[in-house]
């Protein structure tokens, strides 16, 4: 899969978080952290605006696009947005193991609140969470 194939891919839900620090800082971490990741490759990397990152396997096609806006403030919103395509039978149950039961999500602001709390340990700003925009139905 290549970067000309991610807007195909079915929205499953965004997660954003503001950085109190500007984008320069933030893309430091985020690449840091992101490159290199098991399961995923680098589809586009515009330094300070947008990673994505896309893998697939035998259940699922997907993309992981962090985008980063700078505020008129000089802080940095940080979206973490995905992308997938679950084919087939087997890529149901996947969908509804993964997406379904929330573990994404959970791994998604995790993965947020880590680069919000290195980027605090290195004197960068404060950090705040926004509610996830998602497209996901939720069951309590």
């Amino acid at each position: 899969m290549d970067a000309t194939e991610i807007p195909a891919l079915p929205f499953v839900d965004e997660h954003t978080t503001t950085v109190e620090t500007n984008a320069d800082a933030v893309w430091h971490e985020l690449t840091a952290r992101m490159t290199g990741a098991r399961g995923f490759r680098v589809a586009v990397s515009t330094p300070g605006q947008e990673l994505a990152l896309v893998g697939h396997h035998p259940f699922s096609r997907y993309a992981l696009i962090f985008h980063l806006d700078e505020t008129d403030q000089g802080h940095t919103r940080l979206r973490a947005e995905t992308r997938a395509t679950f084919p087939g039978p087997a890529g149901a149950v996947y969908r509804r193991l993964v997406i379904g039961t929330g573990a994404h999500a959970l791994i998604v602001r995790h993965m947020l609140r880590k680069l919000r709390n290195d980027a605090l340990l290195q004197g960068r700003g404060e950090l705040r969470d926004e509610p996830p925009l998602s497209r996901t139905r939720r069951t309590t």
